[in-house]
């Protein structure tokens, strides 16, 4: 149940964009900040911009992009630091090193670096940055829980009725973290959701212009004359971000 916000913030950005009020980018100078009406029910921004528009095709975007790095990062990472613990030596050791050294390591700050050589920046761009780091939370607790798991009773009990390790892993230790590891999914789309909004106000976002951090940024700069363009990129990042969250709150068991 948890996950019906996501799935209705999603469901009415794609009617937006599918049936809605027309391109995000398109100009309309006569209507530049205009207050919310019936035809404009967020209102416009900058260059007269309509904001529904303008927001849906940005929460769509951003929601898919945050969730596609969300599963490559479990993807890769859950397997990993399992393997790591179950491997133990060397091999552990290094991977939660590795998960140290790039959690302690500002995403924000590796993306502004990255982004910075890059001509005109993509979300194919955004997504590469934060895949670098996206893995490391769910190898993280991968780990941790692998090293519970490979002291429970039931992994002793098939060593000893002769099942091979990979099976083991396989079939016995994989399976019994994957609940625990999952709800990081929500917490790492949120963060996805923030830090692409945030590299778009600072002027790092995708070069197309439609982003939530775009709306903050037309919102600060207008915030005397139209608060309502701000009030519109927060709450859309809030609800955004907010309703992953609790998609993520919903998977526990």
């Amino acid at each position: 149940m948890k996950a019906v916000p996501l799935l209705l913030v999603f469901l009415l950005s794609a009617a937006v964009v599918l049936f809605g009020h027309g391109s995000p980018t398109r100009l309309d100078p006569i209507l530049a900040w205009t207050a919310p009406s019936v035809a404009r029910p967020f209102g416009s921004g900058e260059g007269g911009i309509d904001l529904l528009s303008l927001t849906a095709h940005a929460e769509l975007r951003g929601i898919v992009l945050a969730v596609l790095v969300a599963l490559g990062g479990f993807v890769l990472g859950t397997p990993l630091g399992a393997a790591a613990a179950f491997a133990r030596g060397r091999f552990e050791r290094g991977v939660a090193r590795t998960c140290d050294l790039l959690q302690a390591f500002p995403t924000f700050l590796l993306a502004l670096v990255v982004l910075s050589a890059v001509r005109s920046p993509t979300r194919w761009h955004l997504g590469l940055v934060f895949s670098l780091t996206a893995w490391a939370p769910f190898a993280r607790l991968a780990l941790a829980q692998a090293r519970v798991l490979r002291a429970a009773a039931f992994v002793d009990a098939s060593v000893a009725l002769g099942q091979t390790p990979p099976r083991v892993f396989w079939h016995h230790v994989l399976p019994n973290l994957l609940g625990v590891v999952k709800v990081q999914l929500g917490s790492t789309a949120s963060a996805i959701v923030v830090s692409e909004a945030a590299l778009a106000f600072v002027g790092f976002g995708p070069h197309d212009g439609v982003s939530l951090g775009n709306v903050l940024d037309q919102g600060v700069a207008a915030m005397l004359r139209a608060p309502h363009v701000l009030t519109v990129g927060a709450l859309a990042v809030f609800v955004t971000s907010a309703s992953m969250l609790l998609a993520a709150g919903g998977e526990r068991t």
